[in-house]
């Protein structure tokens, strides 16, 4: 069993980001994200300050957009649509969830989807849907791909099974997943004999946000299971979808939380940041 570091594999991707953005930068272009954040989430002002460091060790520039919990939604349009028409803002990231006033729906159609750097747009979405790499994919199903492809993995022909329906995780993962060939099966809170099921893939990856709902009796010898899991255990520590000391074990490669997927997260926010500066510019 191998435990895949999450910082290894950032560090590799963030090596190739920072050389663009020099390239970039080279040519007169500061590649630049801004950060759209309603209110003063302590979760939000956390990965805030992760994003702010990681973005800007990386040649990016950050620009903060703070507004206040009880923003109209008139007043939150101005402040989105002065991003969209900067130019030398290339790339926008929302941090939601939005307080209850505001209609995410309409601000997600509304974002610049050339900006819209982690895939909330509709149009973004669609291309993943199509396979059409023009687009964004959401950050996290892309770090989980980044992750896969450092280990040396290919997908193709391989049996992999996605734990999560989300629209942020579960959906897009198990599209770029069927993009590169693989058999997809996608669980839920409604599937029979999880278990079963999950011990039939070659990679497993769990995105349900279920503390330790993945056992060891989930997973098939030799599998590699990749925890995109965010939660919170008795004592307040960070943990994942997956019961870790049981899993692991049996796994050939697996992610640890913290210190897996959410290492490379904002390291592929920056790769879409750079990118979007080059084509907006043309370069």
């Amino acid at each position: 069993m191998t435990v895949i570091r999450g910082t290894d594999v950032a560090r590799s991707l963030g090596e190739r980001v920072q050389k663009e953005a020099e390239r970039l930068a080279g040519n007169g272009v500061r590649p630049c994200a801004a950060i759209l954040r309603v209110g003063e989430n302590p979760g939000d002002i956390a990965y805030e300050r992760g994003a702010v460091k990681k973005l800007e060790l990386l040649g990016i520039a950050v620009r903060l957009a703070g507004l206040p919990a009880e923003v109209s939604q008139n007043t939150f349009m101005k402040e989105l649509e002065n991003l969209n028409g900067d130019p030398s803002v290339h790339g926008i990231l929302l941090l939601r969830p939005l307080p209850p006033q505001l209609d995410e729906a309409l601000i997600a159609e509304r974002i610049s989807p050339c900006k819209d750097v982690d895939a909330i747009n509709p149009d973004n979405l669609y291309k993943v849907l199509a396979g059409d790499k023009s687009g964004f994919a959401p950050c996290t199903p892309e770090a989980v791909m980044a992750i896969l492809d450092h280990i040396g993995e290919p997908l193709q022909g391989k049996k992999v099974t996605v734990i999560g329906r989300s629209l942020v995780v579960g959906k897009p993962l198990a599209l770029l997943a069927l993009d590169r060939n693989a058999t997809v099966t996608v669980c839920h809170s409604r599937t029979e004999d999880l278990a079963g099921v999950c011990r039939e893939a070659d990679v497993l990856l769990a995105a349900v946000g279920r503390r330790g709902l993945v056992t060891a009796d989930h997973v098939a010898p030799g599998a590699i299971v990749v925890d995109v899991g965010i939660n919170v255990d008795d004592a307040g520590k960070l943990c994942g979808d997956v019961d870790f000391e049981s899993a692991a074990p049996i796994a050939s490669y697996i992610t640890p939380v913290p210190g897996g997927v959410g290492s490379v997260t904002t390291t592929v926010l920056a790769d879409h940041v750079v990118r979007a500066a080059k084509l907006q510019n043309g370069l």
